[in-house]
């Protein structure tokens, strides 16, 4: 090791400069080669060893510098090292900074570098460290929320300003515009102030804001806003305060003197010597005094009479006087007094109207047509007007001093009043009020009066009734009147039965629950009776259904109810059914009943009826809307196995209609949701074996049932007016399938019946076959028997206009329908479609395959194509084709699949 002092055989220039950098600093080197350690003096107290031998400031040096000696050895020359190390004293800990750099002279490589002390600026930098801490606590802990925003961005919130706009967390500000959580009305305001606050420290006035938080609601705040940095960029801190409170509580203040202003009564406040200090505006017109002239004047010079508070107190708070009003006129005045710590609030309220009216109330009583009696505290009649005369047949004389209960008085059930709950009776008793109670009571003559009556205590000081009030109105006449709207709004005016509002009530929990046994309700609709309606006229529709209407309230029992529901429908609620045995007996006895001759104008007409029946417990939830709606669908049933016969519901069945309905609902926006499409069943040409056609099949993919069967659907859709637009949709679907991926197959294609009948089907299939760009005659329509004898002359219009555009037409399904060959023969048909019931047959019957060699023979004479429906064995295939069959399809040849998998 070289010594303590002298040339160190390096550059000096670089020692300089590194003791420079640092500044108070001591040299030290390792030679990186000899691996020699050197320092200059003072080195020994730096690192803490004053005075130590060289060992031990060497070993001292080597360990607090060797982060260093370990980083030269893959360093570059001139390489910078830096590095501050801790240093622990008896005077406490210190630290060093080390600075390095690799020196070369020649071959020869060495680490020059300083060592300082530090530990006055890491002292320092931890004194701003904790400083920044508490400033950061101070601000997370302030109640007023601290937020500050760059460029209009948030980019620091402190947790008040988290609660103020309801958000979960600061990561819920931070990124977002300042201008998101300010009020609409409030930004342009805050846009201004920012503005102004031009160089760095500027603080803008106090304002108030409004702010909006996450859930939307709002906040008012007071916010100052200062302009300061954010890592080094310009930004703004803003403070916020929330004076929501406040806010509240300064327009209570102004609520509270609005209302003294405002107040209808005098309010007026005074000294404890009774001097007025203030005189509110109804003071102003009670009196007829401004305030300046009342304002420090004593208080019985203002009211025009002597007033002591003190006095009222004495007295219980509250007196009655006469005051005098600036121009001598008398008021009738109730002071009310209440202390203060400085003196006293006065309350005068102007009664002199009221007094006025009570003069008044006798004669005004007297002229009524109101009915009205005042009863004592002890239950006799003090006064009596003339209206209460009139009404109740009596004379004043006869009733005054007399107990109000003496007439006899029964409500509307007609079972009799306990004069102990007479209104009279029971508001003297209480105090409580009665309003619009309808009785019945007895005049001395023996009629009797419907009376509207109601009473009302009049009492004093909060004490129970000095007096009693009865007042009435004589409502006889409106109540016979009621009685017939009420019976009109409950019944059915052509047949005088109970109309479906009473059905349903009749059927309710309540009205079933004290009833024993099952409650049966027959859901009656005469079958056919339309025929009658558009056949002889609304009258004598009218006649049946009031000559039903008679039989089914003869033929039901003693306390069943009998309604007509509207039209033609009916119903009957029996009580106390034992089982579906009863229920089914009663059902046939009406059905009897109905079926008897009805004589209408000289004609002798039969009706019959289809019957659904519901059976209900007493604990049976269902209410009777809901009964009435399972009960129709059992008709409904009914009527759909063949009219004229009687169906229990079960839930099964409601599932089935419920489903149906839904069905229903669901179609109509199949084709717009993609669920229909198209699958194709190979056609083969037996006597070449090649597929030359496919029959297009539709098929219904349901997001909720899945797959719903042809059979249901398309039963559903021509029961419904839907067959037209989803066979139109179909048509277009397959013609542009074919046209873009098989266009050298004949594309076959169903029609119903009511397809048939649709005057636009024509334009439909134009239309599908020019926008699909396949050729009209690649296109076969296939038609029922049954679909031709709907209309015969229509049909063949039909099928002649469709020929006319050159599509092929077919007659599927041949010789299960009752069409007549003649007249099959005469319409413009190119293929007859032998049916799978035949097919099936062959091979196992010889009159199967001899209606099949019959049905061949006569189409190949007519010159039309013969195809086999349903071929599944290869036995009946080899038959057809033995028999001169031109086309064939069914399972063997092929299962109905998209297209693309065909």
């Amino acid at each position: 090791m070289s010594g303590l002092t002298g040339d160190t055989g390096f550059d000096h220039e670089l020692l300089v400069e590194l003791a420079l950098s640092v500044g108070a600093a001591v040299v030290w080197w390792l030679d990186l080669d000899a691996d020699e350690l050197g320092w200059l003096p003072g080195l020994d107290a730096v690192i803490g060893v004053p005075g130590a031998d060289r060992e031990v400031v060497r070993a001292r040096l080597a360990e607090l510098a060797a982060p260093l000696t370990v980083a030269v050895k893959a360093a570059a020359a001139w390489q910078d090292f830096e590095l501050e190390q801790p240093l622990d004293t008896p005077a406490g800990r210190r630290w060093l900074q080390f600075r390095a750099r690799i020196s070369t002279r020649g071959t020869a490589r060495a680490l020059v570098g300083v060592v300082a002390d530090v530990t006055r600026r890491h002292a320092q930098q931890q004194e701003l460290a904790d400083l920044a801490d508490r400033y950061r606590l101070l601000v997370d802990l302030a109640p007023e929320a601290i937020v500050v925003h760059e460029a209009g961005v948030l980019v620091y919130a402190n947790p008040a300003a988290v609660r103020f706009v309801r958000a979960r967390s600061e990561a819920d500000l931070i990124g977002r515009p300042i201008t998101g959580f300010v009020h609409a009305d409030s930004q342009a305001e805050m846009l201004s102030r920012i503005a102004k606050l031009t160089v760095p420290g500027a603080t803008s006035e106090p304002s108030e804001a409004v702010l909006v938080g996450f859930d939307g609601s709002t906040t008012d705040i007071e916010s100052v806003s200062v302009r300061t940095t954010w890592e080094g960029r310009p930004a703004f801190q803003v403070i916020m305060r929330d004076v929501t409170e406040q806010k509240a509580a300064a327009a209570n203040l102004r609520y509270q003197a609005a209302l003294a202003a405002h107040v209808s009564d005098a309010l007026i406040a005074t000294t404890s010597a009774g001097v007025v200090t203030s005189w509110n505006r109804s003071a102003e017109n009670v009196y007829g005094r401004p305030a300046a002239d009342a304002v420090g004047q004593p208080i019985s010079a203002v009211v025009g009479a002597p007033l002591d508070p003190v006095e009222v107190l004495e007295s219980g708070g509250v007196v009655h006087a006469v005051h005098r009003r600036s121009d001598g006129g008398t008021l009738a005045v109730r002071v009310s007094v209440a202390q203060m710590d400085d003196g006293y609030v006065l309350i005068c309220a102007d009664e002199t109207a009221r007094r006025r009216a009570e003069h008044h109330f006798t004669s005004v009583v007297a002229a009524i047509e109101e009915g009205v009696l005042v009863v004592g505290s002890t239950g006799l009649v003090e006064s009596v007007n003339p209206a209460a005369e009139r009404i109740l047949g009596v004379r004043a004389q006869e009733v005054i001093g007399q107990p109000a209960s003496l007439a006899e008085l029964h409500d509307e059930s007609g079972q009799p009043v306990p004069r102990s709950q007479y209104p009279s009776a029971h508001t003297r008793a209480t105090g409580r009020s009665q309003h619009g109670r309808i009785l019945r009571s007895l005049r001395p003559d023996g009629s009797h009066v419907w009376l509207s009556l109601s009473a009302r205590a009049l009492s004093q000081d909060g004490m129970l009734p000095s007096a009693t009030v009865v007042s009435f109105t004589d409502i006889t006449e409106r109540r016979m009147i009621d009685n017939q709207l009420e019976h009109e709004a409950t019944h059915d005016a052509l047949t005088g039965l109970c109309n479906r509002t009473v059905t349903i009530n009749r059927l309710s929990p309540a009205a079933r629950s004290h009833r024993s046994g099952l409650t049966a309700v027959l859901f009656i609709d005469l079958d056919k009776f339309k025929v009658i309606n558009d056949s002889l006229g609304h009258s004598a529709g009218d006649e049946v259904l009031r000559v039903v209407g008679t039989r089914l309230s003869r033929s039901s029992r003693r306390g069943d109810v009998v309604g007509r529901l509207g039209g033609d429908e009916f119903t009957v609620i029996a009580y106390g059914i034992t089982g579906p045995d009863e229920a089914t007996a009663l059902a046939d006895h009406v059905r009897a009943e109905l079926n008897r001759p009805i004589t209408v104008d000289g004609r002798q007409l039969h009706v019959d009826a289809s019957v659904g029946i519901v059976l209900a417990d007493p604990g049976d939830p269902r209410d009777g809307a809901d009964l009435l709606r399972d009960a129709d669908l059992a008709m409904y049933q009914a009527k759909t196995n063949g009219r004229g016969r009687i169906a229990f519901f079960d839930v099964e069945l409601r599932e089935r209609i419920q489903r149906r309905l839904q069905l229903e609902q669901d179609l109509r926006m199949a084709p717009m949701g993609d669920e229909l499409w198209v699958a194709y069943q190979p056609i083969v040409d037996l006597h070449t074996d090649r597929r030359t056609a496919v029959e297009g099949l539709l098929r219904w993919s349901h997001p909720g049932y899945g797959l719903i069967a042809p059979g249901e659907f398309i039963t559903l859709a021509e029961e419904s007016d839907l067959i037209n637009i989803i066979g139109a949709h179909m048509l277009h679907t397959a013609t542009r399938e074919i046209a873009e991926l098989a266009p050298e197959l004949e594309l076959t294609v169903n029609l119903s019946a009511r397809q048939l009948d649709d005057p636009w089907l024509v334009s439909a299939v134009r239309n599908a076959t020019h926008k699909a760009g396949l050729k009209p005659s690649s296109l076969c329509l296939e038609i029922t028997e049954s679909a031709l004898t709907r209309d015969p002359a229509l049909a063949a219009r039909t099928l002649a206009a469709l020929r006319d555009l050159g599509v092929k037409l077919a007659i599927d399904d041949f010789g299960t329908g009752y069409s007549s060959l003649a007249q099959l023969l005469t319409l413009p048909l190119d293929t007859l479609k032998i049916d799978r019931s035949f097919t099936t047959g062959l091979g196992r019957s010889d009159e199967a395959e001899a209606i099949v060699t019959s049905i061949i023979a006569m189409a190949h004479a007519v010159d039309m194509t013969v195809i086999a429906e349903g071929v599944e064995q290869v036995e009946q295939l080899e038959i057809l084709r033995g028999l001169g069959c031109d086309l064939a399809q069914g399972f063997l040849l092929g299962r109905p699949v998209p297209l693309a998998d065909l």
